[in-house]
């Protein structure tokens, strides 16, 4: 992972994806946020918006996260959120809408650092569509989830792999690990 090129990309942290199957990922998400905020790392939040007559309703019969509190980012990172590099809106799985595409040519990183909600689509279609772009793209695997359970996210976890490849996933410690590796100084908790 080249820390110097990388961004950390803050995946749909929203209201209405925490519920008793991704709940346990907010605590890393923000733990990592922090961590990487404080070694002066650009961090990008995703936020996901439902509309109607939306592929999501008319395919799926989903209408959530049209509005708030479902499409307000967890409490937990609210403030950090005010503090990001950016925060991109965006109305399907994936990151790479032309905004983001521009933002991070613009920026010039190489590395894209993926956290938070949900590892079988979002996360997953973010970063495959980050390696599809020549980005190095990486998931932090300890800090995403599925809102649809431990199955779907061991499921998105193993498309990554081979989307991907098995050495673009990693654990926070090995993140972390390079954080401090690169600013030569312990990261604060």
């Amino acid at each position: 992972m080249e820390i110097a090129g990388a961004a950390l990309l803050v995946i749909d942290m929203r209201n209405g994806f925490v519920n008793h199957h991704s709940r346990h990922a907010v605590h890393p998400v923000s733990d990592l946020v922090a961590q990487w905020s404080a070694a002066g790392r650009p961090v990008v939040f995703t936020r996901y918006f439902n509309y109607a007559d939306s592929p999501y309703e008319r395919f799926f019969q989903w209408r959530r996260l049209q509005e708030p509190p479902e499409t307000d980012i967890v409490p937990e990172l609210a403030e950090a959120a005010t503090r990001a590099h950016a925060i991109v809106d965006k109305t399907g799985y994936t990151l790479f809408i032309a905004e983001a595409r521009e933002l991070i040519r613009r920026a010039g990183w190489t590395d894209l650092v993926f956290c938070g909600i949900a590892t079988e689509s979002c996360v997953l279609k973010s970063a495959a569509d980050a390696f599809e772009h020549a980005h190095a793209p990486w998931i932090v695997t300890d800090a995403c989830a599925g809102d649809a359970g431990p199955d779907v996210h061991d499921a998105g976890l193993l498309v990554a792999r081979r989307l991907v490849g098995v050495g673009r996933l990693v654990a926070m410690d090995h993140v972390i690990g390079q954080l401090t590796a690169h600013s030569g100084a312990p990261v604060p908790e």
